[in-house]
């Protein structure tokens, strides 16, 4: 049975809430993330002077309860801050929230939250599991969906508050909000209505810049296909994957085999099947430049980016019955992130998607092996003259491990991943990098009198490449920045390589 857990890791840190009343202040030592809880990638948060608006960018901890922030942006001088309270439940369809305090510990500080359905376990990511999903973890909606009629609340939260939550009840890809009406008290807290909110309204004037690798036990997978293995290994000797499986730190791989379809007059022995790995360390790029809480950012960035290594071969007479490239899904993956930009957590919604697909003509028959090695980058980044432009690179080198065609024809193969990138469940940046493996021939075929198979003559080569393409949205717009109008060509990326070659034979 397939599913979607979000095997979310606990990520979280001391949170905190800025009352009606409060003057401003700056965020103290122990407000900073904890040493090794993430990448430090920029300067620490705002000294007492106020001077220095740069923010540290890094994972956020995963030992502390969930983080929230917030700020008034219409009260002068006021910043995001930690809060000690949470948002207990949101329902998306009325966009209303309940904000409650955060759970006691045994000595009085505040507690971490139980482990919500789909947190992960020893085992890391895996798929056909019976647990509930992130959204059937959500209580009912009896229990978790603000009521109207409630009685006056004390002072949790004021309109025109901008709140900034790591996953919740309710809104399991984070919650970025305004609040535009004060309900009032209920059981679980106080209810409050909101809208969307954007990041220069907690970020301001604030500068800040991190590229932050994604825990590779953070993943959801969803197998589409029966043969996929999964594996990856992390810091502290904490992996997951089959019996002596050896993945660099930092990394997921997939294996994976599959049949592929062969042409209408192939003899049985020239099936066609593909198998390989994709192994990857993505890791999310985030960087802002702040102008002010009502003013566009002077800059912006999101992106994905990472360390990728595959190998794969293709064997058989492969055959697209459509004359169209033909692509097979083999693995579904998901993540929410949470960095931590100073005292906001930022979630980010990263999405990929593995595939195979086949470009052949159903005339040649091939054997070939190869392994790539490389990086790539895809994203989007915002200036005030140029507005949003799409970013994109890859460099890859290949080796041929094995190579031979036999009759004339064409196939390709492309072993890639589709990846969406986005913040608090809007999807800004869509990526699909695909390298691939090409082999060509070109002569004649020759009909033998005793109705032997024809004889082929020519020549033959064998490529790799990579190509890259996607797409910017017009969700990117949750920096702040004016609204992407429609969606924006990341451009297509394409290089290519000759592998081997030599003369037919068959």
């Amino acid at each position: 049975m397939r599913h979607r857990r979000a095997l979310l890791p606990a990520f979280a840190v001391t949170s905190l809430f800025l009352a009606a009343a409060c003057s401003s202040t700056a965020p103290s030592a122990t407000d900073r993330p904890a040493a090794g809880a993430g990448q430090q990638v920029r300067a620490a948060e705002q000294p007492a002077d106020g001077t220095d608006h740069s923010l540290t960018v890094a994972a956020a901890p995963t030992a502390a309860a969930t983080a929230t922030a917030t700020a008034s942006p219409g009260r002068s001088g006021q910043r995001a801050h930690r809060t000690s309270l949470t948002v207990s439940s949101y329902d998306g369809h009325t966009r209303r929230a309940v904000i409650a305090d955060q759970p006691k510990g045994k000595d009085g500080s505040p507690g971490s939250p139980a482990p919500s359905a789909g947190s992960p376990g020893p085992s890391g990511p895996s798929a056909g599991s019976s647990a509930p999903s992130a959204s059937a973890s959500t209580p009912s909606a009896s229990a978790s969906t603000p009521s109207a009629g409630s009685s006056a609340a004390p002072r949790r939260a004021a309109v025109g508050d901008v709140i900034a939550s790591a996953p919740a009840p309710g809104a399991p890809h984070g919650l970025l909000a305004k609040v535009t009406k004060v309900i009032g008290e209920t059981h679980g807290g106080t209810e409050v209505q909101t809208e969307p909110a954007t990041l220069n309204a907690l970020l301001g004037d604030a500068t800040a810049k991190g590229d932050v690798p994604v825990d590779p036990s953070s993943f959801t997978v969803d197998k589409l296909l029966p043969d996929v293995r999964v594996s990856w290994a992390k810091t502290g000797d904490v992996h997951a994957g089959p019996k002596g499986a050896t993945v660099p730190l930092g990394s997921l791989r997939l294996d994976v085999g599959a049949e592929v379809p062969t042409a209408k007059d192939a003899p049985a022995s020239a099936g066609a099947s593909v198998h390989g790995f994709v192994q990857v360390a993505p890791q999310v790029d985030f960087a802002y430049g702040g102008a002010g809480t009502d003013a566009p950012p002077g800059s912006a960035y999101l992106g994905v980016s990472g360390d990728w290594t595959s190998g794969w071969a293709i064997k058989g007479r492969a055959a697209a019955a459509t004359g169209t490239p033909l692509r097979i899904p083999f693995a579904k993956l998901h993540a929410d992130p949470v960095l931590q930009v100073g005292p906001v957590p930022v979630v980010v919604n990263l999405d990929l998607t593995c595939y195979v697909q086949i470009s052949a003509d159903g005339r040649v028959t091939v054997d070939i092996e190869q392994s790539l090695k490389g990086d790539f980058k895809a994203g989007g980044t915002f200036g005030p003259a140029r507005g949003w432009t799409p970013v994109s690179s890859s460099h890859m080198s290949s080796t041929p491990v094995h190579a031979s065609v036999t009759a004339a024809g064409d196939v390709k193969t492309a072993l890639g991943a589709e990846a969406t990138v986005g913040l608090y469940g809007t999807v800004g940046v869509t990526a699909d990098l695909a390298p691939y493996l090409r082999g060509e021939a070109s002569g004649t075929l020759t009909a033998a009198s005793d109705h032997s198979e024809p004889k082929a003559t020519g020549t033959w080569a064998v490529y790799g490449g990579v190509d890259l393409s996607g797409t910017l949205r017009l969700q990117l717009s949750i920096f702040g920045t004016p609204v992407v109008q429609r969606s924006i060509p990341l451009g297509a990326l394409h290089r290519e390589w000759r592998l081997a070659g030599g003369s037919l034979s068959s």
